[in-house]
């Protein structure tokens, strides 16, 4: 079974093909477009922005990505032989910005109807637990149960428990900021480029974790709900009574950056392991731009290596964090196995779409 995957719920336009062979979930082909420098100008993403340069690239995308080799084929010819049609097609539905899923979920709903094909409206949030099985063996994927996914986004911080494909219960997430939202709040406090939150965790490596005493909100209290927002202010209060002539100096904001991130990933890692053990989970997984954080991971994975060792941690591959299609398109295969397909005359977005 070939998947055809969609994901324009921001500012990545991606496509990818994927399929079930020899027993393993393989990426055939992953297309991401990044609109990282275009939204740079304007210090974070404009969703009318975004839309118009989805418009412009999806259908050159799936071109690309479906076409046989050496081929000059177009998808304006639904009957085209020289498209490798796929089995099903998947697509992200929500949540993210309106307009740009709507480019996303319109291809997506052309496509099915020309080509006649099943189509599978595919959760955001869905889709980064299932970037976690790329490239892997079905059947250790299916031994991984009960799970514990930590979801950790610009949009997204959420500690889920996965009981099987499909089976949800949401344990923990933010009351306020979002951990991506806050890093990113932080690099423009600090004054870094967009996206800031990247740049926080660059300068990190260069800083001292222990220079400054930030706060550790919600660390000590019995539930697995996380609080970003206070930590943020922390850091603004702290930036404002540095001297103006030594907020250019590369020292002091390395170490602001270090202390605010060790902050960040003594909560996230406490919550995390707390949740694991009172679930008794076999499996940690994580996912979304945040997860791509390497001291994060590590950090994960040396506590768990300590303190529960029963627990299997999947350290996800960097290039699977991000938003991309691949994703999409794995959720979407195992969504079509269990014959979750949706209407291609009723599919609608949901920018606000929960996964529980």
């Amino acid at each position: 079974m070939k998947i055809l995957g969609i994901e324009t719920s921001c500012d990545e336009t991606s496509v990818a093909v994927i399929e079930e062979k020899n027993g393993f979930l393989k990426i055939v082909k992953n297309l991401i477009y990044s609109q990282i420098k275009i939204h740079q100008k304007y210090g974070g993403v404009v969703p009318e922005v975004a839309a118009r340069r989805h418009v412009e690239k999806i259908i050159p995308l799936i071109t690309e990505i479906l076409k046989e080799k050496n081929s000059s084929a177009s998808l304006y010819f639904a009957q085209n032989d020289k498209i490798q049609k796929p089995d099903v097609i998947a697509v992200t539905a929500g949540p993210g910005l309106a307009t740009a899923l709507l480019v996303g979920v319109e291809t997506a709903r052309a496509l099915a109807y020309a080509w006649n094909k099943p189509l599978v409206a595919v959760n955001h949030l869905e889709g980064h637990i299932y970037a976690n099985f790329l490239n892997k063996k079905i059947s250790t994927i299916s031994k991984i149960f009960p799970a514990l996914c930590l979801i950790i986004s610009g949009g997204h911080t959420e500690l889920i428990l996965m009981k099987n494909f499909g089976k949800y219960k949401l344990i923990g997430q933010t009351k306020d900021d979002a951990v991506g939202e806050c890093f990113d709040k932080v690099g423009k406090i600090l004054g870094l480029p967009y996206p800031g939150g990247q740049q926080v965790a660059k300068w990190a490596l260069q800083g001292k974790r222990d220079a400054i005493k930030f706060p550790r909100p919600m660390l000590e209290t019995s539930d697995f709900n996380f609080s970003f927002s206070g930590l943020k202010t922390a850091v603004l209060y702290h930036w404002q009574k540095v001297p103006q002539q030594s907020k250019n100096d590369d020292s002091i904001i390395a170490n602001i950056c270090a202390s605010f991130e060790q902050a960040a990933i003594d909560v996230i890692i406490a919550k995390t392991l707390r949740a694991a053990q009172k679930y008794q989970v076999k499996t940690l997984l994580t996912g979304g731009g945040v997860a791509a954080n390497q001291e994060l991971q590590n950090q994960l994975q040396k506590l768990f290596k300590k303190s529960a060792p029963q627990i299997t941690f999947w350290p996800i591959p960097k290039n699977f964090c991000g938003d991309n299609a691949a994703m999409i398109a794995a959720a979407g295969l195992f969504n079509a196995k269990n014959k979750k397909f949706t209407d291609w005359k009723k599919i609608k977005i949901n920018s606000e779409w929960e996964l529980i």
